[in-house]
C-alpha cells in the first residue's frame, strides 16, 4: 500500500469511528469507560453499535502477556464491558437513567489471541428486553443476560461469556 493510500485508509478509519460515536448515547459510553483507569490501560475503542449489538476493541500491545499473545484477564474485561456497554446504551436508548452493574459470569477460553482484541456483545437468546424495560420501570431493577465473544482472526472463537447485568435505576433528580 503506498503512503497515499495508507494515509487515506487511516482516515476512512477514523471517519468511520467518529460516526460511529455521533450519536449521543455512544459518546456517553465511551467517556464513562475510558474515566475508570483500568480500562484506559486496556486503551479500548467502542468500535460499533448497531442498537443490538456493541462491538469494542483494544490493541494487542496493551494487553499482551508473557506468551505473546492476549492476557486472559483483557479479555474477560473487554468481553464484561461490551456487555455492560450494550446495557447502558440500550438503557439510554430507551431514555431510562440507571446504574448498571455486572452480577455473574462464565467464560470459556478457547483459543488464544496473537491479535487485537475485538468484542462483540448482545443478548442472549431468549433475553426479553421490553420485559426488562418494563421490570425496571415498576420495580426499579431488572436483570439480563447477554453473551459476548472475541474472535481470532481466521474466525474461530477465542474466547467468550455469559453474563447477568442488573440494572438499578437511579431516582430523579430535581
Amino acid at each position: 500500500m503506498t503512503t497515499d493510500a495508507s494515509a487515506s485508509h487511516a482516515a476512512d478509519a477514523q471517519a468511520a469511528h467518529d460516526d460511529a460515536l455521533s450519536a449521543p448515547a455512544l459518546r456517553r459510553l465511551e467517556a464513562e469507560l475510558l474515566a475508570m483507569p483500568p480500562v484506559a490501560a486496556l486503551a479500548l475503542r467502542v468500535d460499533d453499535y448497531d442498537g443490538d449489538t456493541l462491538r469494542l476493541s483494544a490493541p494487542l500491545a496493551a494487553n499482551v502477556n508473557d506468551k505473546g499473545c492476549a492476557f486472559g484477564g483483557s479479555l474477560v474485561s473487554l468481553m464484561t464491558l461490551a456487555g455492560w456497554g450494550l446495557v447502558t446504551a440500550k438503557l439510554l436508548d430507551a431514555g431510562l437513567d440507571a446504574e448498571v452493574y455486572v452480577a455473574d459470569s462464565e467464560v470459556r477460553y478457547r483459543a488464544p489471541l496473537y491479535a487485537d482484541l475485538r468484542a462483540v456483545a448482545a443478548l442472549a437468546a431468549g433475553a426479553d428486553w421490553p420485559a426488562f424495560v418494563a421490570t425496571l420501570r415498576e420495580r426499579g431493577k431488572s436483570r439480563l443476560e447477554v453473551l459476548a465473544r472475541i474472535d481470532t482472526p481466521e474466525g474461530a472463537v477465542a474466547c467468550e461469556s455469559r453474563s447477568r447485568f442488573v440494572a438499578k435505576r437511579r431516582p430523579a433528580t430535581e
